[in-house]
């Protein structure tokens, strides 16, 4: 019997499907079929069939919701969809390393002073590091441009947040943060704190701004010193 989770992957391997759930999790809001579809720039009829096949693979959910700020018409209430849970990931065979990271996230929380610190250093460092080859090769690209390119490629879901910033849709460490909050935000912190200098931006800076359902962290431009 295939499970929940061979379906959601099997729902996946269409390119259209996958685009149109990538946008879905973008997004900070519901999101209706019109919305879907001109972004992807396919028709409403088949956007509506792939989205549907995404809710019923458990991936997306579905509900009935009229336009905030917009009088109600006579028409039918728009359909919107929005992501349900933290994405999917799949190895054949399992492996548990969120088993290992939980046990490796509560020895560093409950251990001494100089654990915590040793991991925003190692955060730092692995950000810095990550960074280097963006920043040789997009020499041209504007900062913010730059760090989504890093961040995307980590899992973040980077967002605009005009006028000047950047928000995170995403929690890599969703899970880890849920059982150690307060360690895990501070490595994210470190860590993209680690990606901007990396990357050498100076105009920009890293705070700590929990987003629901989004990662704690922000990127916002430097004040002027």
């Amino acid at each position: 019997m295939v499970g929940p989770r061979w379906q959601a992957v099997a729902a996946l391997v269409d390119p259209v499907r996958r685009a149109l759930y990538e946008y879905v999790r973008r997004q900070r809001r519901a999101v209706t079929r019109e919305e879907a579809a001109e972004a992807q720039a396919i028709s409403r009829s088949l956007t509506a069939f792939h989205l549907d096949k995404l809710v019923d693979s458990g991936l997306l959910r579905a509900r009935y919701e009229a336009p905030g700020g917009q009088p109600r018409g006579r028409g039918r209430t728009p359909k919107v969809y929005e992501p349900v849970g933290d994405g999917v990931t799949v190895t054949v065979p399992p492996r548990r390393y969120e088993l290992v990271g939980e046990i490796l996230a509560d020895a560093v929380a409950t251990g001494p002073p100089v654990a915590g610190e040793a991991a925003l250093r190692e955060a730092y460092g692995r950000g810095r590091q990550l960074a280097a080859p963006v920043a040789d090769v997009e020499r041209d690209a504007g900062e913010l441009a730059r760090v989504a390119a890093v961040l995307t490629e980590v899992g973040f879901e980077p967002c605009a947040d005009p006028p000047a910033g950047m928000v995170l849709a995403n929690c890599p460490f969703h899970a880890l943060a849920a059982r150690q909050r307060e360690l895990v935000c501070g490595l994210n912190h470190a860590f993209i704190e680690g990606v901007l200098d990396g990357l050498g931006c100076r105009q920009l800076t890293a705070r700590l701004a929990p987003l629901p359902g989004g990662c704690c962290v922000e990127i916002r431009q430097s004040r002027a010193g």
